[in-house]
């Protein structure tokens, strides 16, 4: 998560876009692109789009994603003649370096990046709208998916997989997942034995991302508007602090430990070993497990005082650069890359979970008991802000969740404390 958290807006403002020399698949350098309504003719439509004659295209993408791109550029370049070359980037990085590559004239034609980094994109104007195929992708994402992938009421993305935390169960020791946390705190009772690292649950308790779930399910949340309003902050509301409550009845009751304590190697480990019977985590984690050979589960997170536990999530997807001398060509690729064929594809060969509903729905998806409890939960998720505003967000409300479990300090004070200082930094950077 901290690869996640925001590019600095001083990186995009202090940009100077001068002229110099293009290359790669990107646009004329020094030359900030400006959207033309086509007045003359029919409305372009996916059906009808043609790329520009000439076009050659780069696109940056992952490389656990290389076979399925390699798939992809095939089938692409047969059905429109039209040469792609991939150029390994890990998605993290791609909006750090479009910031100066773009303008540049040096980056890639279409790019992919986590979608919380879409507010400082555009606001930089380094990413077109998904305009011709807006219709389509609206038609065929899941809800949760398309609003992130839409900033200020314009849709950017096309998006292909998204990603959120569940709960991770090891079936030796608890063989049916648990519905509520009621079940989980009565079970570590007689399975806790903290002298031996025996635990019935961990999460990476310093990482906001995870502690996040525990705020926002009894009523708390980042910003107001669907994590578009900055100046409505909830995460010192009532809710927030039943969450902060919670917290702290579950350092007493189930996790007697300090913050630094737990980590992604500690869980793994006790998890492998027996000694973790629930692990909060993502899918990433599932090559880790099958490696260890471990007989598990993975189910939707439990409910706390019978309502659905709501996690953070987010999703990938495809954009185009803004500085493109080939926007037609490009829009074709990254649309054809988020298809309902390709996204069929993509989990058939690495497991990705589908934004498209239609694949999400279909039997062979479905048929993968872990995948249908990811999908389930990401139905039950919020999708991290993508307001660049959220980079105050991070150190405040972290340094408030220590106080509330490593300090016992009062829950009302800590979030409060934790809101001045998010207002405080945003007042600076108006």
């Amino acid at each position: 998560m901290k690869k996640w958290q925001g590019i600095l807006l001083a990186a995009f403002t202090s940009l100077s876009l001068v002229a110099c020399s293009a290359g790669g698949g990107g646009g004329t350098a020094g030359t900030t692109p400006v959207a033309e309504e086509n007045t003359e003719g029919p409305a372009v439509t996916p059906d009808t789009l043609q790329p520009e004659p000439g076009a050659t295209l780069v696109i940056w993408e992952d490389k656990n994603q290389s076979s399925f791109i390699a798939d992809r550029i095939k089938q692409f370049e047969e059905k429109y003649g039209v040469p792609v070359k991939f150029e390994e980037l890990p998605p993290t990085d791609q909006v750090t370096k479009l910031t100066t590559d773009g303008p540049a004239g040096l980056a890639a034609d279409v790019v992919v990046f986590p979608h919380d980094k879409i507010g400082s994109a555009s606001e930089a104007g380094l990413i077109l709208p998904n305009d011709v195929f807006e219709s389509r992708t609206k038609e065929s994402t899941s809800e949760n998916a398309l609003k992130a992938v839409t900033f200020k009421d314009i849709l950017y993305g096309y998006p292909y997989s998204v990603e959120t935390y569940a709960l991770f169960y090891n079936k030796a020791l608890y063989p049916e997942a648990p519905k509520s946390f009621d079940e989980i705190i009565d079970f570590a009772k007689t399975f806790n034995d903290t002298k031996n690292n025996k635990y019935a649950l961990m999460w990476e308790l310093q990482q906001f991302y995870y502690d996040f779930a525990f705020l926002a399910s009894q009523g708390g949340y980042i910003f107001g508007d669907d994590g578009m309003n900055s100046e409505d902050i909830g995460l010192n509301n009532e809710g927030a602090q039943k969450g902060g409550e919670f917290l702290q009845k579950l350092r007493a009751e189930v996790l007697p430990v300090k913050l630094g304590d737990v980590n992604y190697d500690i869980k793994k480990g006790l998890f492998s070993s027996g000694k973790l019977a629930m692990d909060i985590n993502g899918p990433w984690t599932i090559a880790d497990y099958r490696n260890a050979g471990i007989d598990f589960g993975v189910a939707p997170l439990p409910q706390i005082e019978g309502q659905p536990m709501t996690s953070f999530s987010g999703v990938k997807a495809y954009y185009v650069n803004a500085f493109t001398q080939y926007p037609n060509a490009s829009k074709l690729l990254a649309a054809f890359l988020s298809s309902e064929e390709s996204q069929m594809l993509n989990f058939e060969m690495n497991g990705t979970l589908p934004a498209d509903k239609n694949v999400a729905a279909d039997p062979k998806v479905q048929g993968d008991d872990i995948t249908k409890a990811f999908l389930e939960q990401f139905n039950h998720s919020t999708p991290m802000p993508s307001l660049p505003a959220m980079d105050s967000v991070w150190g405040p409300i972290s340094s408030a969740i220590t106080d509330i479990w490593d300090g016992g300090k009062d829950v009302k004070s800590s979030l409060d404390n934790a809101v001045k200082q998010i207002n405080e930094s945003l007042a600076t950077t108006k």
